[in-house]
């Protein structure tokens, strides 16, 4: 009776996971077979094993300097604002003061703020400040428009730490800070670890930011490398399908490694708020 129950839901969850799996999955068998192939052979396995779009990809220095740009962009985004929404989220769940949760809302409402409306503005911006062909031009806007979501998942879950356990490091002699560091934080990390994987992921795949700032190829991110390869290769689409699956690759290897943390932090920042 009780597998009978659970059926629809693992219809649901069967029909969700083939929607993600076989498009990946498409693209990376795609990658292993010739142009040729591909048209005359969409969807059956390839006849031969073709390794070399993706060999030919990870020799080209283009790639690699990419994948470095991504990655620079996308850690100190995260440090950045994990760093930021922290104190914020500290503030708001910990202390009483006036104005408070209409700050807190100010900031909520950032999440009805596509960043596609600040494109002019922002582009001005940071050219009067200097920043453009500069990561920080967009370290700093990416980490700006994370900072909502990550003070709400931080918020909910540093409410749910018991007063009694600040009062007796205070009573220790411990303050303010030295309980947000010493003690909120260690136990924070599920939530730490929720917020750090959304906000590398969403700058890794970001690619209006960098498109924006970035005019010297220098330091462009794997997004516009995509977008400039497939222009470049466009007749050349099992070329096209392996640089995609390469690009997708580490997002993808950190999300599988932090999926359980991921959840379990976003379950916790949710039972209370």
């Amino acid at each position: 009776m009780n597998t009978l129950r659970k059926l629809p839901l693992h219809v649901v969850l069967v029909v969700v996971g083939s929607v993600i799996v076989v498009p990946l999955l498409y693209a990376a068998l795609s990658g292993f077979k010739s142009t040729d192939e591909l048209s005359r052979n969409p969807f059956g396995l390839p006849e031969h094993w073709l390794t070399g779009n993706y060999t030919d990809i990870l020799g080209s220095g283009d790639f690699w300097r990419l994948l470095g740009n991504s990655t620079l962009v996308a850690v100190a985004t995260c440090a950045l604002v994990v760093a930021v929404s922290a104190l914020a989220a500290f503030s708001f769940a910990r202390f009483a003061f006036r104005g408070r949760e209409l700050m807190f809302t100010f900031f909520t409402m950032g999440l009805m703020f596509p960043p596609a409306v600040a494109a002019l503005p922002l582009f001005l911006l940071l050219r009067s400040l200097g920043l453009l062909d500069n990561p920080l031009g967009v370290i700093l806007p990416q980490a700006a428009f994370g900072l909502p979501m990550t003070i709400i998942i931080l918020r909910g879950f540093f409410r749910q730490i018991p007063g009694e356990l600040e009062e007796a490091a205070t009573l220790d002699g411990c303050s303010a800070f030295g309980f947000f560091w010493r003690v909120l934080l260690p136990m924070a990390r599920p939530a730490l670890g929720t917020v750090s994987v959304l906000a590398v992921v969403t700058s890794w795949n970001n690619y209006m930011l960098p498109l924006l700032v970035f005019t010297d190829s220098k330091w462009w991110t794997l997004p516009l490398g995509v977008a400039q390869f497939q222009g470049q290769y466009s007749a050349e689409y099992a070329r096209v399908f392996a640089y995609l699956v390469l690009a997708m690759v580490p997002a993808l290897a950190l999300y599988s490694v932090a999926e359980r943390q991921l959840v379990g932090g976003l379950t916790a920042g949710a039972t209370k708020g």
